[in-house]
């Protein structure tokens, strides 16, 4: 029987494709644990905010996170859900709704199945095979795509799993071996390897281009913590703003080291680590993360963030 993400978590010893990063020395101070976002809201006109594990886990919102939000946006600052969600970000505003995230939260949401259309866009005339669940199919909306097997597609777009309650990356090894074979190119609609849903990890796709990557296949990743995603979240924020907001007073929020931390950094803004998303269990647990465990993780991922809170709470 296979087993659940939970019980065999999928780890890469580094990310394969992204930017390299520096190593923090191991005497670094950990980041200051602050209980209240107000104690550092006022300095930023623009957040942009992960969506799932920040402002819900896939079951049902957060309260205090969405509250904090509004909070924010009622002082003036404009707020952009970044997510990547291999979806439109169109049908992840109404999968907020159903949540019951209040739209008072964001002024705009950006998706890497918004950035995901646009490669597809761009390779028009060209045959894809699709690897995901049905229910991500939203992607291929309104566009002129041709589906095709993997022995005679021009490519592949992985949006996920097929079933992500059971199945992890190595069932993929046949459909990848095929894949490479052919050389494929494969677009990641989700970069994110794991993410929460309830109280466990399910794989995303992230996970299957990961090891599609480390057996020598090409990758393109559609989203955090990739540059193109953020210019559109700029963008928005720009317009719900009114003025370009400069990156020395933009604050990315978010509970990812491999994309949320490092696309804050690579992008040049600051960032705050929200602890109890994904990494929870190996920095000590939801409520109290262990200040040895932070210190390392951050060591091993090269970055800092500005600040670091358990939840996001005003």
């Amino acid at each position: 029987m296979r087993q659940s993400p939970k019980a065999k978590p999928w780890r890469l010893p580094a990310d394969p494709v992204a930017p390299s990063g520096y190593s923090l020395p191991m005497t670094a101070a950990v980041p200051p644990l602050i209980p209240h976002f107000s104690e550092m809201a006022s300095d930023y006109d623009a957040l942009l905010c992960d969506v799932w594990g920040v402002v819900h886990n896939g079951v049902a919102a957060f309260p205090h996170a969405c509250d904090a939000l509004m909070r924010a946006r009622a002082r003036g600052a404009a707020v952009i859900f970044i997510t990547n969600s291999p979806r439109p970000s169109e049908q992840v505003g109404r999968q907020l709704a159903r949540l019951h995230v209040p739209r008072e939260t964001h002024d705009g949401i950006v998706s890497s199945g918004d950035v995901t259309r646009g490669v597809i866009q761009a390779r028009h005339g060209q045959s894809l095979c699709h690897i995901g669940p049905e229910r991500d199919r939203s992607i291929f909306t309104g566009l002129d795509v041709q589906f095709a097997p993997l022995e005679s597609a021009d490519y592949v777009v992985c949006s996920g799993l097929d079933d992500d309650d059971v199945e992890t990356p190595d069932d993929y090894r046949g459909r990848l071996e095929t894949m490479l074979k052919r050389r494929l190119f494969m677009v990641c609609g989700n970069p994110d390897v794991v993410v929460e849903r309830g109280d466990r990890l399910v794989y995303c796709a992230g996970s299957i281009a990961d090891l599609y990557a480390t057996m020598g296949g090409e990758v393109l990743y559609a989203g955090k913590p990739y540059r193109p995603i953020y210019d559109m979240a700029l963008a928005k924020a720009e317009v719900a703003a009114g003025n370009k907001p400069a990156l020395k007073r933009v604050l990315a929020i978010g509970d990812s080291m491999r994309t949320d931390l490092k696309g804050a950094h690579t992008l040049g803004v600051d960032f705050l680590f929200v602890t109890s998303g994904i990494h929870a269990e190996e920095l000590g647990g939801r409520e109290q993360p262990d200040t040895g465990a932070l210190k390392n993780a951050f060591a091993a991922a090269g970055e800092m963030p500005k600040a670091v809170m358990r939840h996001l709470v005003w």
